[in-house]
């Protein structure tokens, strides 16, 4: 499989889904809520989708797809492109200029490339599998932070955060009484990239799905750092928790969670 070709089909699909994405910030549109409190989707989400999932038809016709908002296409192959083509919905239909397009090839469940497109700055996250990332051609290493209490960190909540699964609230909680700096940018996706970035030192969440984690996990991984469960074990997109840091915090912030959840 050539995943240069992959990668470039997937970063021509998010620019196309970027400018679309541009072009409607900040006007009149329609939305509606999905399943979950404040879960909406706009018509933005859709057009993305649709662009997205037509450019990669022609480049890849026989793979499957697992896009947010119209679910598992079946494949005959082995590839799936996980799409998300709006991560940031709640930021978007609000005027908050924070959102992406995420969009990452699998073979077998696993990430081969990815791409995570901001049309608002510009700003393109790619990777490839043993073959680094790179934030507009320039390669991306994570943070050298080396302790928890010296880091900046990045968190979110599931629409269902009333529910407090996975005592998500007390671990939250738990992390702020250090005195640590914490973000909630409403994109699991940037959030990813960010820390591959070194702009966050560590990240975690819970109750995502496979879009919202597939390109970025990639990212953080190539760009030197770690990923896995609330419970230390390896990532694999079946599983909704997620804790992605630059590897020299991963210990010790899983262990910080695995003590709430104790």
């Amino acid at each position: 499989m050539d995943t240069t070709f992959l990668l470039r089909s997937a970063t021509d699909a998010a620019r196309a889904a970027g400018d679309i994405l541009h072009s409607g910030f900040g006007t009149t549109f329609t939305s509606r809520s999905k399943e979950g409190r404040h879960n909406l989707v706009t018509e933005f989400d859709l057009r993305c989708e649709e662009k997205i999932i037509s450019m990669l038809r022609v480049a890849t016709p026989d793979a499957g797809f697992l896009a947010e908002e119209s679910g598992l296409s079946d494949s005959n192959g082995t590839l799936t492109w996980v799409i998300d083509p709006l991560d940031g919905t709640v930021n978007f239909a609000h005027g908050i200029p924070i959102f992406c397009v995420s969009i990452a090839a699998t073979l077998n469940g696993v990430p081969v490339c990815g791409v995570i497109h901001n049309p608002m700055l510009n700003e393109t996250f790619t990777a490839i599998a043993g073959g680094g990332a790179f934030l507009n051609g320039t390669k991306l290493q994570v943070s050298t932070t080396t302790s928890v209490a010296d880091s900046i960190l990045v968190t979110g909540f599931p629409y269902n955060v009333n529910e407090n699964p996975r005592q998500c609230i007390e671990q939250f909680s738990t992390i702020i009484r250090k005195g640590l700096p914490v973000r909630r940018l409403g994109s699991a996706a940037l959030d990813l990239a960010y820390t591959a970035a070194g702009r966050f030192d560590g990240y975690w969440e819970v109750a995502l799905h496979a879009w919202d984690m597939a390109a970025g996990v990639l990212m953080v991984q190539e760009a030197g750092g770690m990923v896995s469960h609330y419970d230390g074990e390896a990532f694999h997109l079946g599983h909704n928790s997620i804790v992605a840091t630059n590897g020299h915090i991963h210990n010790e912030l899983v262990g910080i969670l695995a003590t709430v959840n104790a």
